[in-house]
């Protein structure tokens, strides 16, 4: 397998859920496509409650708060760091706000957060919660969805740094990269799953979890070199070399590799 080579980004996706904190961290710049989610906020503020709520494919509570939120939302204030406003179950187990300064450091170098409505974030980026999910058939600046929207921007913003592609990012935002990736890219995607009739199955929920613990483990560590994150063993997990390759790293359950 691939030996030696240095960690460039590490790929997350965003959680449905947010909230805002303004008091215990503060954000440390603002979002660097912002011109952009300028323009996706005005396109849903011209939507109807019913289109609106068609969008975000939710219930009627969810959407009109989110609704609301659009109607009353300021980009540039009572901003709240991104890798402390996402609540998801990715983001719980990753628990950001018990990072030292070191692993701030560490996931504010490396990590990016992919966004439907705000292309990619630093972890210490501020944001405001909004509902905006990439696969959302979205047609603004005249395009059919998120993905045409955003184009190559979020590729060309991910390959700045030098170094492998961690891809620890659910399919829905992923393909966001890969459409783009050159032959001379280094793009690994990290799979957490059961051993089960001859597949590797990865399950949802226990891959966000795992996926956080990941995120967690390299920044205490502070990972550098890609083949260290096969040290990996939280959750029951362990690297599988033999199902592995140099584009895809397979963490098995031990409870299903000792079968």
């Amino acid at each position: 397998m691939r030996k030696n080579k240095f960690l460039g980004r590490i790929i997350i996706s965003p959680a449905k859920k947010m909230n805002t904190d303004t008091d215990i961290f503060q954000y440390a710049a603002l979002p660097a496509f912002l011109n952009e989610t300028e323009m996706l906020m005005e396109w849903i503020r011209t939507l109807s409650f019913e289109e609106a709520q068609k969008l975000w494919c939710c219930n009627e509570k969810i959407a009109r708060l989110n609704y609301q939120r659009f109607q009353d939302m300021d980009l540039r204030k009572n901003l709240t760091p991104a890798l402390i406003s996402y609540e998801g179950i990715q983001y719980q187990y990753m628990a950001p706000e018990v990072f030292t300064q070191r692993e701030w450091d560490y996931v504010q170098e490396h990590l990016r957060i992919l966004s439907g409505f705000y292309g990619v974030l630093k972890s210490l980026d501020g944001v405001v919660p909004y509902r905006l999910e990439m696969q959302a058939k979205a047609c603004a600046g005249g395009m059919k969805n998120l993905y045409d929207f955003w184009g190559d921007r979020l590729y060309r913003e991910i390959h700045k740094g030098d170094g492998v592609i961690l891809n620890l990012a659910s399919k829905e935002y992923s393909k966001c990269i890969e459409k783009y990736l050159k032959p001379e890219d280094v793009y690994i995607t990290c799979v957490f799953g059961e051993h089960k009739e001859g597949k590797v199955i990865q399950k949802g929920t226990q891959a966000k979890m795992a996926r956080g613990e990941m995120v967690r483990f390299m920044a205490e560590k502070e990972i550098a070199k890609i083949e260290d994150i096969q040290e990996f063993d939280r959750l029951g997990y362990h690297f599988e070399e033999k199902l592995s390759s140099e584009s895809e790293y397979i963490f098995l359950k031990e409870m299903e590799q000792k079968k």
